[in-house]
């Protein structure tokens, strides 16, 4: 027996929009769940830009989604370590973002003795900044980072992304990071948590095996690949899982919103 879609997480690069522009059947596929009001998150490992600055860069392409309806790795950062540690502490490498998240969850950013190491995307990494982090971690402070991903897209190619300068930062301190954002479960769970939704009736749709898909499965989620993103059709076969069901864009979903 077919379970029913209730509601619906999605990612965001790569299923909605390219490089700036909207993806076939995007604004169709928002457009229907907010029609059918099905509960909905639409969900980005991205930490440099807050909600606020996502809605507006997603209406710029004729995607009309709710501030609401987007759940940062920079939001999950800041919920995570509000459950950690209520009214703590970190020093932060990010953008705004990740500092509007901690600052609005009641965190002190500051140099100083703080309990946490944050580490975020940003497209201008100091040297300063990564050496203060490494001496920071090295006196005590626990290394947090909002997300593995280690390149990141750009009209030119890849870029840097936080995973690589974790790695550095890793290599300097002999301390690993916890990553929250996807494929962690801690990202997927609080994105459920905030639409009140459940695991056995949400979809999570993706463009990416190694992040979207097993993000999905671990959580307890159908998993539904789309094909305008990093994945192709041939790659599915190299994982040691599979998605539940795979479409050749989100056109393909309209339908069973």
């Amino acid at each position: 027996m077919t379970r029913e879609i209730r509601s619906w997480l999605s990612d965001m690069d790569g299923v909605l929009v390219h490089e700036g522009t909207a993806l076939p059947g995007a604004a169709e596929f928002v457009d229907a769940l907010k029609a059918a009001e099905r509960p909905f998150l639409i969900l980005t490992n991205n930490s440099i830009f807050t909600p606020r600055d996502l809605r507006a860069r997603l209406a710029a392409t004729g995607i009309d989604v709710p501030e609401e309806a987007i759940w940062t790795s920079a939001l999950a950062t800041a919920k995570f370590l509000t459950d950690q540690m209520p009214g703590g502490s970190a020093y932060v490498i990010g953008e705004a973002g990740l500092t509007t998240a901690l600052y609005e969850a009641g965190y002190t950013l500051t140099a100083a003795r703080p309990d946490f190491v944050v580490l975020g995307e940003t497209r201008t990494y100091s040297f300063e900044a990564l050496t203060q982090a490494v001496r920071l971690i090295q006196g005590g402070a626990r290394f947090i980072a909002t997300n593995p991903d280690v390149t990141g897209p750009s009209a030119e190619g890849d870029l840097p992304a936080t995973g690589a300068v974790a790695a550095m930062i890793t290599a300097a301190t002999g301390r690993k990071p916890y990553f929250v954002g996807k494929p962690n479960p801690v990202m997927m769970r609080s994105a459920l948590n905030r639409i009140g939704a459940h695991s056995e009736t949400t979809v999570m749709v993706g463009d990416r095996m190694d992040t979207d898909v097993v993000a999905g499965i671990e959580a307890g989620l159908r998993t539904f690949l789309v094909l305008t993103g990093s994945t192709r059709a041939a790659d599915v076969e190299r994982f040691p899982f599979r998605p539940t069901a795979v479409h050749d864009s989100v056109q393909d979903l309209v339908a069973l919103v």
